[in-house]
């Protein structure tokens, strides 16, 4: 969620701090700063609302090569000035910058103030610098050391001091650090991409793990001084990769790479000869995958809805009984773990707070979980007991897209795998094959139709609500459409059963209010068609989302999109791509700032 970014070397840090910052715009936040050592002091830059507001306050005072910067998405306290970070302490000697939540900083800053201090801010961030500024005693690192074991919840933070000046002390527990290792110089940040301008040389850090940088070394302990041996990791994105490259927004940019990120999902994955799938990372013998006798799928916002996807096709495809379930609902339920079943835990970004603390409660209680996420080295796939990368490709704007259908890729390959290991003949691994290997060339189809999809956006933009209603596998679609659009374009949306909808929601249907109904040409089209005209019995408006071919539902509808005929296991990848586009012309035709959606964050890592 907030982004930190250190640095220290030979450039100016403020120039250094400002990119970085702007290359974590899209983890979402409301406020930014930096701090800037110079000679004996701690220079503060702090402003609310975009990093242009700051770069724009940047004067020659903010000169020096060491420095911490940050941008906030409120938790505690109001969204302004006051409650950026970077934080000092009362003797403006130590500057902190903090990502997550300090549960207890209430009885903290109860004692501190007890003891004289004065808080300037109601976040619960400040009461870190106020402690390390306490019991400082010639080591910083000894300092944040002590400070660390008072504090109960999650961090991830980077410290300065004018006592030490070149030095950065960092250290996490709950949310991620990076270390970029460079030339004669280091980085020390949230997420890669703030560093990868200049080093693809990165050091991840663990929970219960900090670092000291230097402009010319990094050295890793744990929280009791024993050295902690890391190792560094070659990133292998380019930077031309998280930039626009000719589109005005990100997101545009995403729902157009979907083909390539979909072919790099199964690429080098299938075996043709075999006709099956072979996933690496699964650390799970042929015999293990076998005994598998029930899967169960956690996830959170899009990616549970790509888990409840991967959950209709094992069943359906590879027969095993399969659930998905809400992360921030099963972590405290004391789940019951049970024997031969298999965990799967999916995060686009791998640190996603809920996600993570799922995983860990069930590998507590003994269940092997695999992790699905996009971030090469994140937590959840240093953490989990094996899993698969999506290759998707560094995913921008807030609103996932890319990220989505990359996960249905491999719950496409493991259905495909369980299935060939269990039921499966080869002729129908090959069909399968064949169907998911023309996805791509079918998806540019659908995204071929984009001006016909914004002027429809543009003649609904209007609405206030709006249904998505779908069948099977096209009912998750469904959400996540629903989803998408509430979240972009701030539109009310309901995603639900096309066969619920007779059991509540049709009691929203009016004029004002349309509907978007997804309908494939399987065996459920026809109840869909039922559930279509009940609403259009009631005066409700139609966008359809149906096979190309079906007149029908072309004569029902008020408007229709059609995708490419396919097997039916693969509408899921063909009907939310016209969703997207849909949520993303309306939010566009609303002046919706689309990659940046108010209040959300990219990689939410608190609860």
């Amino acid at each position: 969620m907030c982004g930190i970014i250190g640095y220290t070397g030979p450039r100016n840090a403020a120039d250094v701090l400002v990119e970085g910052l702007k290359r974590l715009e899209y983890r979402g936040y409301d406020s930014a700063g930096i701090c800037i050592a110079q000679s004996d002091s701690l220079k503060v830059l702090k402003r609310a609302g975009k990093i242009a507001v700051l770069r724009e306050a940047l004067d020659d005072q903010f000169s020096g090569t060491t420095g911490i910067g940050h941008t906030r998405w409120a938790t505690h306290g109001e969204v302004n000035e006051t409650n950026a970070h970077p934080h000092l302490d009362s003797k403006e000697e130590f500057s902190i910058v903090h990502n997550g939540i300090i549960e207890n900083y209430q009885q903290l800053k109860q004692g501190l103030e007890h003891e004289g201090v004065t808080f300037l801010t109601t976040t619960d961030s400040e009461v870190i610098a106020h402690l390390i500024a306490k019991h400082y005693q010639e080591s910083l690192e000894q300092a944040v050391r002590d400070t660390l074991f008072l504090l109960k919840g999650t961090y991830g933070i980077a410290v300065m001091s004018s006592r030490e000046p070149g030095k950065i002390v960092g250290a996490r527990n709950g949310s991620p650090l990076v270390i970029g290792v460079g030339d004669g110089e280091m980085f020390l940040a949230s997420d890669v991409t703030a560093v990868l301008a200049y080093t693809k040389q990165v050091v991840y850090l663990n929970d219960g793990e900090m670092v000291t940088i230097t402009s010319r070394e990094f050295r890793t302990q744990d929280l009791h001084e024993r050295i902690v041996q890391k190792q560094i990791e070659l990133i292998d994105w380019e930077l031309e990769q998280i930039e626009r490259q000719g589109y005005k927004q990100f997101m545009e940019k995403e729902i157009h790479e979907q083909p390539e990120s979909i072919k790099r999902g199964f690429q080098g994955r299938i075996n043709y000869d075999q006709a099956t799938a072979h996933l690496g990372g699964l650390n799970m013998s042929p015999q293990e995958l076998r005994e598998v006798e029930r899967i169960r799928i956690i996830g959170a916002g899009t990616s549970y809805h790509a888990a409840m996807i991967g959950s209709y096709l094992l069943e359906q495809i590879a027969r095993i009984p399969c659930s998905a379930e809400l992360s921030s609902e099963i972590r405290y339920r004391n789940p019951v773990v049970e024997p031969k079943s298999l965990y799967i835990a999916v995060s686009q970004s791998g640190e996603t707070a809920d996600t993570l603390s799922a995983m860990r409660e069930l590998q507590r209680k003994g269940a092997r979980v695999l992790g699905i996420c996009n971030v090469v080295g994140s937590t959840i796939a240093r953490e989990s007991d094996g899993g698969v990368y999506l290759h998707s490709g560094p995913e921008i704007a807030v609103a996932s897209t890319k990220a989505f259908t990359s996960q249905l890729t491999i719950f496409y390959l493991l259905s495909l795998m369980f299935a060939r290991q269990r039921h499966y003949s080869v002729d129908e691994g090959q069909q399968f094959i064949q169907a998911i290997e023309k996805v791509p060339e079918q998806i540019g189809a659908v995204l071929a139709q984009a001006q016909q999809i914004q002027d429809i956006a543009r003649r609904y933009s209007g609405a206030r609500n709006v249904l998505f209603l779908g069948r099977g596998k096209l009912f998750p679609v469904a959400l996540e459409g629903a989803l998408k659009l509430k979240e972009i374009s701030y539109i009310h949306a309901e995603g639900c059963s096309a066969a619920e909808i007779k059991h509540g929601p049709i009691a929203l249907i009016n004029e004002e209010t349309p509907s978007v109904f997804l309908i494939g040409d399987d065996f459920l089209r026809e109840k869909v068609l039922s559930n279509l005209k009940e609403v259009k019995a009631r005066k409700g408006k139609v966008i359809a989302i149906a096979v190309e071919g079906d007149q029908e539902v072309a004569d029902l509808a008020d408007d229709v999109i059609f995708v490419p005929h396919a097997w039916e296991c693969m509408y899921p990848y063909l009907m939310v791509v016209p969703l997207q586009m849909l949520s993303f012309y309306c939010a566009l035709e609303l002046g919706c700032n689309v990659d940046q959606p108010r209040n959300l964050a990219k990689s939410v890592t608190v609860e």
